[in-house]
């Protein structure tokens, strides 16, 4: 008989467990010993509960920080490391894979083969190469048009399941008492809110079968908005893909938007207002070389402001989009953008005033240039970015992240939204892409 496997998944609280889900929760040649968790503060020392776990795993599974996986293999005797989680440079990966290989495991990727889970309804996906590259603006665009030209549309974002994993498999998100119901982040209200605004119902969690089987009972299509730069679950009739000339050539070189890219059918260069014409076309060659086949949409990310009196000649803070700017590895987002724009007199660094866990994002993430994250993985985080907030000297405060921040922390000085939608600037728009291209959902139409 060929023995079990002793596997650790490496993740973040999405992916990893979305891969045991689906491949390694009945099979019995795994045994899955560990999660590690890493990206998202504070996620590790919990355990991936029985009710998720199913019946091989009578207490859970430990979910450990991956710091420790060196310990992890010796300890309990691995065999097989699965990598589960995204938006990692390419270095980023070999030298994890050389890590687990020099501790005599085996070191593993898994494809959309082992992965994907099939809808009885159409089903467009909206993905990246990278995080920050303005996925949620062409989500949001999408679902307008499936709209006009199909009907219902529920959107199921990639799992940030960040609280009480028990609680978690299954969320409906309707309006903004089900996110304070569930006790959401900032980071899944920066997903789920713009989407509520737009009167989209959006699920998400744990287990992405259950949710897909839920969805589907209130949709005609279902809209799959990826997270980072990470794979689809469902598979796709269509796969639409942003790519972010501001950072021309991370397309080839980040794990998996380049998979992403390669099995793109629509691609949409975004940013070309702000990116400088070389790095568009850098872009363009790089889409040609490894998928020829693709449509390809030009794209603006037009900026406006609520008032912009509150930031012309003033000094202000620029609040931005987290995961845009740390592990998306943006110097600044929207916010020190609109600054600019439209006439600061100042943007003040805001790293003077940082307090606890806000501090140390600074020192994790070296590359942030003079604006201030807006992290909020859990209470004790928010409540420390309200206290730097609350220091800050400035006149007014730049709010560069899709929700409005004031929603759920004080900020004491007038402050102004910063909103960013597309604007296709080539043809054909995505309106005639949706209508022509053969797949169920065009197909329902004609």
């Amino acid at each position: 008989m060929t023995s079990v496997v002793r596997t650790v998944i490496m993740g973040a609280a999405g992916r990893d467990f979305h891969n045991f889900n689906i491949y390694f929760r009945d099979n019995a040649q795994y045994d899955v010993v560990a999660f590690t968790a890493t990206q998202i503060p504070g996620i590790e020392g919990r355990t991936y509960p029985p009710r998720l776990s199913g019946p091989r795993y009578p207490n859970g599974i430990p979910i450990l920080p991956e710091e420790d996986l060196p310990r992890i293999i010796r300890e309990k005797v691995v065999d097989l490391v699965v990598l589960a989680y995204s938006d990692l440079s390419y270095d980023d990966v070999m030298h994890k894979a050389s890590l687990i290989l020099a501790c005599g495991a085996d070191f593993r990727l898994m494809g959309l083969k082992s992965t994907l889970l099939e809808s009885s309804l159409p089903v467009v996906s909206v993905c990246a190469v990278r995080t920050g590259a303005g996925k949620s603006t062409v989500s949001r665009s999408v679902s307008l048009s499936l709209k006009k030209l199909v009907g219902r549309v529920v959107v199921v974002r990639h799992p940030m399941p960040y609280g009480n994993l028990e609680k978690e498999v299954c969320q409906r998100f309707a309006k903004y008492e089900d996110m304070d119901l569930n006790e959401c982040t900032i980071e899944e209200r920066e997903e789920y809110e713009p989407h509520i605004d737009m009167g989209n119902v959006v699920y998400a969690g744990v287990d992405y079968e259950k949710i897909l089987r839920e969805a589907e009972k209130e949709a005609d299509v279902i809209l799959w908005d990826g997270g980072n730069n990470d794979l689809p679950f469902y598979k796709p009739d269509l796969q639409i893909v942003v790519v972010d000339p501001l950072r021309a050539g991370h397309e080839l070189r980040y794990y998996p938007g380049e998979a992403n890219l390669r099995m793109a059918d629509v691609v949409i260069i975004n940013k070309v207002d702000t990116a400088a014409p070389e790095n568009v076309e850098r872009v363009r060659q790089n889409i040609k070389k490894v998928r020829p086949e693709a449509m390809v949409v030009e794209a603006a990310s037009d900026i406006y402001v609520e008032d912009e009196s509150l930031i012309r000649g003033k000094r202000v803070v620029a609040i931005e989009d987290g995961p845009t700017v740390t592990h998306g590895e943006m110097k600044e987002g929207v916010g020190a953008i609109a600054a600019r724009k439209f006439g600061a007199r100042q943007l003040i660094d805001p790293r003077p005033y940082a307090v606890g866990s806000i501090k140390g994002i600074y020192e994790k993430y070296r590359h942030l240039g003079q604006v201030l994250p807006a992290m909020g993985y859990g209470e004790k985080q928010i409540r420390e970015l309200e206290r730097t907030i609350a220091t800050i000297d400035c006149e007014s405060f730049v709010l560069g992240t899709p929700i409005d921040l004031r929603r759920i922390l004080k900020v004491p000085k007038p402050a102004v939204r910063v909103r960013y939608e597309i604007r296709e600037t080539t043809k054909p728009k995505l309106d005639e892409i949706l209508r022509s291209v053969p797949m169920r959902v065009t197909r329902k139409l004609c």
